[in-house]
């Protein structure tokens, strides 16, 4: 390694706002379990599928029909 970088000419990171931030999340086992089998048909990874059903979700600007048993 150099014992000092010149970083006079770095350029921000176009891709900083895409990038992901990672938080903490309940998921109940049944769903993570249907999520591990999806992903596995497709080939990609759980957490990914699980961002892009809800990313798709979000830029729909669905909303979730609650009810509740009486």
């Amino acid at each position: 390694m150099r014992k000092s970088y010149d970083f006079s000419k770095s350029v921000q990171n176009p891709y900083a706002k895409r990038l992901k931030k990672q938080i903490t999340i309940r998921i109940d086992e049944e769903t993570i379990s249907y999520f591990k089998t999806m992903a596995n048909e497709k080939g990609i990874p759980y957490q990914s599928l699980i961002n892009l059903y809800l990313r798709d979700c979000a830029s729909k600007h669905r909303e979730l029909e609650l009810k509740w048993a009486s």
